[in-house]
């Protein structure tokens, strides 16, 4: 992206919670730039890249994600995609806490020591959270109805990752498999997806979901 734009987005270099972001500032056709971090490799995980200027950056809870458009400085995900969604009148708020807590608990398994034993606990729960998903969604095309908001940028988030770590997860639920094609079919993000910059896998701490 442009180097001249007034808008950065700050995060690890990885897909995580900044992914709707991206998605988000796609879509709007919001000239960007994305600051990505590295963190060093595990147990270290030097993140000395970030934490040089953690402090220098004027953010009153400095933190990753981060979005500077010009005086605005905003951190935390949800904020960040609230932000965007105001600035071009798609915003609403339902859903994102429950995908919230989904993307939580992947998170948080994709970190644990116990990783191996702790997975098919995991892939028991997941029809349950998608039933959940498909039966709020129902015979919409969105899910606040058939105005594309931005929880469907979350959604499809989580649901992708999820699709990404069990392929078969979404196969009992049609409504959510057309909700990913008709989301991954809208112009600018079939753009984004096919170009070099999408991340094609999920990764946190020392598990990749590709």
């Amino acid at each position: 992206m442009s180097c001249e734009s007034s808008v950065v987005l700050g995060y690890w270099d990885i897909r995580g919670l900044a992914h709707a972001i991206l998605l988000l500032l796609e879509f709007t056709d919001t000239s960007y730039e994305e600051k990505r971090y590295m963190c060093g490799e595990a147990p270290d995980c030097d993140r000395s890249q970030w934490l040089d200027v953690k402090f220098k950056l004027d953010l009153d809870f400095p933190n990753l994600s981060c979005l500077l458009d010009g005086k605005n400085k905003i951190t935390q995900s949800n904020a960040i995609l609230r932000y965007i969604a105001h600035k071009h009148n798609t915003c609403v708020d339902i859903v994102e806490n429950q995908v919230m807590d989904c993307c939580i608990q992947l998170i948080k398994l994709c970190h644990s020591s116990d990783y191996e034993k702790l997975k098919p606990q995991y892939l028991e729960q997941l029809p349950g959270q998608l039933k959940q998903f498909s039966m709020f969604s129902g015979k919409f095309s969105w899910f606040a109805g058939e105005k594309l908001t931005y929880v469907d940028f979350l959604t499809y988030d989580i649901l992708d990752q999820n699709r990404i770590f069990e392929p078969k997860c979404l196969d009992k639920f049609p409504n959510l498999k057309a909700f990913m094609c008709r989301f991954e079919a809208l112009e600018k993000i079939a753009a984004y997806i096919q170009s070099d910059n999408f991340f094609k896998m999920a990764q946190w701490g020392n598990k990749a979901i590709c």
